[in-house]
């Protein structure tokens, strides 16, 4: 139990926190609910800790990694019967907030449940998010808290500026950084054998050797 909750626990005011929390919780709801109806299939929004933040087009940079990536391991994840790769519009609810990685894996154990006409999905097994100036504080901040908080075992932020990929594990209810790196292979733990070179991610022309070498291994 974390030391701010311990505190908590034992101070004399806990009543009067919890009543608070409570208040904020319930304006937090409502503001929520309308979020969900308000919700725009050509926007990407998210609703963080009771605020809604509409994104702004990302630059061709951040694009074209999402893409590079995206087909790598859609291809990998369909060819092998593992589950579902989300992207972008799909909205993952968690217990406060609602958030649009840009991509995300789960795994056939929860992705056989889900429905062609389903909008909001639970936590996945793994994230990936692309840097950018207006989402990274949040990358590395509240996301990072929440997805380990709810359970996702593997997390990776990928930097298209400095090039570079840092990859996060779960460890109890927090995430250790595994490995960063500009070079080299870099394999997911969750996704069993999928493996790529970091400069996939970079240039097309690896990006397509990798896809080939992907769809000719048996």
């Amino acid at each position: 139990m974390d030391v701010m909750l311990e505190e908590l626990l034992h101070s004399p005011k806990l009543a009067l926190y919890v009543d608070k929390f409570q208040r904020v919780l319930e304006a937090e709801h409502k503001r929520r609910t309308q979020f969900y109806d308000q919700m725009k299939e050509d926007q990407k929004t998210e609703f963080i800790n009771g605020e809604v933040l509409v994104h702004s087009p990302v630059k061709l940079r951040h694009n074209t990694v999402t893409r590079r990536l995206l087909m790598l391991m859609s291809a990998y994840v369909q060819k092998y019967d593992l589950g579902l790769v989300g992207y972008e519009k799909i909205l993952i609810t968690l217990t406060r907030n609602d958030y649009e990685p840009d991509i995300c894996f789960f795994d056939k154990e929860k992705s056989q449940f889900f429905t062609p006409d389903q909008m909001q999905f639970p936590a996945p097994d793994f994230i990936v998010e692309v840097l950018s100036p207006s989402t990274a504080a949040n990358d590395r901040g509240i996301k990072h808290t929440d997805y380990a908080a709810h359970g996702v075992t593997e997390y990776w932020i990928i930097d298209p500026d400095a090039l570079f990929v840092e990859q996060y594990l779960l460890d109890g209810d927090d995430y250790e950084l595994a490995r960063k790196t500009d070079s080299g292979q870099i394999a997911s733990r969750v996704i069993a054998g999928f493996e790529l070179p970091v400069d996939a991610l970079f240039d097309d022309a690896q990006q397509w050797r990798t896809l080939q070498k992907i769809m000719q291994n048996e």
